[in-house]
């Protein structure tokens, strides 16, 4: 493959960054020509938007995981990955399960595709709370396998832009792009150009405007001319457009990134964009290159009649450069100093170099556990998903004197006081356990998963401990402890203590007999201090029922603790299930199981279609559990539920509605209804937004 801006990052990091940003000052006064009147982008923030991210399933031409994998046809995990930050995903309705392990706070691991219209319109929305005026859309060669895809990403732009009052336009890149001399001018004229009728396409001194990246690179990826380039130029302001030029950093020297002989082409543009990613990490660096590089820049686009709009960094998150936001600022606040026409913020989405302000995992709870990924917190000052949006705003402000000029960010890193706060809760729900000891099949693992028929329980003499790890350091007010259901009355001694790194543990709970009793579900509470812990452990003494260590649930909670535990016994857990049919071998029989992962598919494009447990017996039923695989994305399907003695007449316990199943939630929905004895519990659908049938992991009933 060419090289393409990903790979050139670190080839033109150059000159030392040594001296700051001393009386350099706007140097607008001494132009030939005044700048442009503001337009679309003249005095204007926009955003490099790559739009680029597919998965299977989403429907998109190019098919696969697109820039998420190396192996686009296999699921990104940490071994075959083309990112290194992890998106905030809370705004998505729709996401797509990857093969990474589960998110630090037990949640699945699961990302986003550009090709969704849904997020395309959640990223404009963003924009557009955030004041920034207008999105550049990456368009790489369209003749390749991926030009279907882009054409598509193109309507999808222009309908959230739209729709939101945003503008945008198109920007090639020419990395690679063998025959881009003729292509482009046939793409323009066959296919983009009818785009330019949109009210949201970006318009500057009354022309649309367009993006030509990667012109006078020195590398084997843009092998071309001088002459090639500039036809090309001149071709397309022929055409009435007003052209932008994403050039070299060293493009007035023509040294290092820029090749020689082409500053004709560069002073034939309307407008010049320098590419700065990867050319410094830290502000004494951003400090250099404005007063020796930058400052000139602006001074010879001034001489020369053409527009200025530098790049501003937000850093690159994965290398440590981001200062919680002061990186970011610094860039901002130079290029505005210096007098900049328009700033152009590299990049808005960009996941694969780290330098995205979209919104991005805020602690190591919210990324895949164990894969080092740097969430925003990653210099210990806490960061709101949205700061980088926020950072944006206030870069908008400024250019246009909305506020004053200053070096001093003016956006905190989050917009509450205080930590933020705890998730809601069991914390401890499917997250990581270890153990002294495990006696055959009764893992540790069962402690944490939504069953309290599993457990865990040790081999060997007493004590032994369990262990969860929470993921990230929790405020701990107390703890739900249970044992099977029908198990008989038993005591065991047990002693709670927490830890910071999961070595040095202190004590939270001190050693107390602790009654485990049928009459009671079998759940014990233990009420805390609020300590903080990441690492909550149970070491065990003694148990009157049995030689070793025994627990069904480890239930974790922080503020919201409940008073008194939930209903636990499912009623449906193991009985006998039917259905009206079922698509290859996903049967009935998976909703009972207790395993989260199988499921009961229903046969394909027949709704509606039923599945049914058969209680054993009529008994008091008033809540029905619904769930699906916890990594699957998220859907909706309409279901009713109703219920039977005899198997044969049903009366209705909770009508057809939509029910959603987020995998932010757990894939689980609850219904409750008016409590009726009921023998047969049937679950009916008539729809589902991902796919045509139905779909269930388990139906689990309870008393109330």
């Amino acid at each position: 493959m060419a090289v393409t801006r990903r790979t050139l990052l670190s080839s033109a990091a150059l000159g030392l960054p040594v001296a700051a940003l001393a009386g350099a000052t706007s140097v607008g006064a001494t132009s030939a020509r005044a700048a442009s009147p503001a337009g679309d982008v003249v005095g204007k923030v926009s955003v490099g938007y790559q739009g680029w991210f597919a998965c299977p399933g989403d429907g998109a031409p190019i098919g696969g995981w697109w820039h998420w994998s190396r192996d686009r046809f296999q699921p990104p995990s940490p071994g075959n990955t083309t990112i290194v930050s992890w998106p905030d995903l809370r705004d998505f309705t729709r996401t797509y399960p990857t093969a990474y392990p589960n998110l630090g706070n037990g949640g699945p691991a699961a990302l986003f595709s550009s090709y969704d219209q849904q997020t395309v319109d959640t990223h404009f929305d963003w924009m557009r709370t955030y004041s920034i005026d207008t999105a550049a859309l990456q368009r790489f060669n369209p003749f390749g396998d991926e030009g279907l895809t882009r054409d598509a990403m193109t309507q999808k732009v222009r309908s959230a832009a739209e729709r939101t009052g945003r503008k945008f336009y198109i920007m090639y890149d020419v990395t690679g792009w063998t025959n881009m001399q003729s292509e482009l001018k046939t793409d323009w004229t066959s296919k983009m150009s009818a785009h330019t009728a949109s009210s949201a396409y970006a318009r500057q001194n009354g022309k649309p405007v367009v993006c030509i990246w990667g012109f006078g690179f020195n590398d084997d990826g843009r092998p071309f001319t001088p002459a090639q380039c500039l036809d090309v130029v001149t071709w397309f302001k022929a055409q009435g457009c007003y052209v932008i030029g994403g050039v070299p950093t060293y493009w007035r020297e023509s040294r290092n990134d820029s090749r020689t002989g082409f500053l004709g082409v560069y002073h034939a543009f309307d407008m010049l964009s320098p590419w700065m990613v990867g050319r410094t990490g830290d502000l004494a660096g951003l400090d250099w290159f404005a007063a020796s590089v930058n400052a000139a820049d602006q001074a010879d686009c001034n001489a020369n009649g053409i527009d200025y709009q530098p790049c501003v960094l937000p850093g690159d998150l994965s290398s440590g450069h981001r200062r919680h936001g002061d990186f970011y600022w610094r860039s901002i606040y130079n290029m505005v100093r210096l007098g900049a026409q328009g700033l152009y913020v590299s990049m808005f989405d960009e996941f694969n170099e780290g330098n995205q302000i979209a919104k991005t995992a805020e602690t190591a709870a919210s990324v895949p556990a164990g894969t080092g990924i740097r969430a925003l917190d990653e210099d210990g000052t806490f960061c709101s998903a949205d700061y980088y949006l926020r950072i944006t705003t206030d870069a908008g402000k400024m250019l246009k004197g909305q506020i004053a000029l200053t070096s001093v960010r003016p956006t905190q890193p989050t917009t509450v006081t205080g930590p933020p706060p705890q998730p809601t809760g069991d914390l401890a729900a499917g997250k990581a356990v270890s153990a002294s000891s495990v006696n055959g099949p009764y893992a540790a693992a069962n402690a944490v998963d939504a069953s309290a028929g599993s457990y865990w329980e040790s081999s060997g003499a007493l004590p032994q401990w369990l262990q969860v790890d929470l993921g990230a350091a929790y405020a701990v007010k107390s703890l739900v402890l249970r044992l099977p259901a029908g198990w008989e009355r038993r005591t065991q001694t047990i002693t709670v203590q927490g830890s910071s790194d999961g070595s040095g543990f202190s004590t939270l709970a001190g050693s107390a007999g602790h009654v485990f009793d049928p009459g009671s579900g079998n759940t014990v509470t233990i009420t805390l201090s609020g300590a903080t812990a990441r690492y909550v452990r149970l070491a065990v003494t003694a148990n009157t029922g049995w030689p070793a260590a025994q627990l069904a649930q480890l239930q974790v909670y922080g503020d919201d603790a409940p008073t008194t535990p939930p209903p636990v016994t499912d009623l449906a857990r193991g009985r006998a299930a039917t259905a009206s049919g079922q698509a290859q071998v996903y049967g009935a029989g998976n909703v009972t199981d207790g395993d989260a992962a199988t499921y009961w598919e229903s046969a394909n494009n027949a709704f509606p279609q039923w599945v049914q447990v058969d209680l054993g017996a009529a008994v008091a039923v008033g809540r029905a559990v619904l769930k699906l695989p916890p990594s699957w994305g998220a859907r909706t399907q309409t279901l009713a539920i109703s219920g039977s003695t005899n198997g044969s007449a049903f009366t209705t316990v909770s009508g057809a509605a939509e029910r959603t199943f987020a995998p932010g939630s757990g894939n689980i929905v609850t219904v409750s209804f008016a409590a009726s004895s009921v023998r047969y519990l049937r679950v009916t659908a008539t729809a589902n937004t991902a796919w045509p049938a139905g779909q269930l992991s388990a139906i689990e009933a309870y008393a109330s």
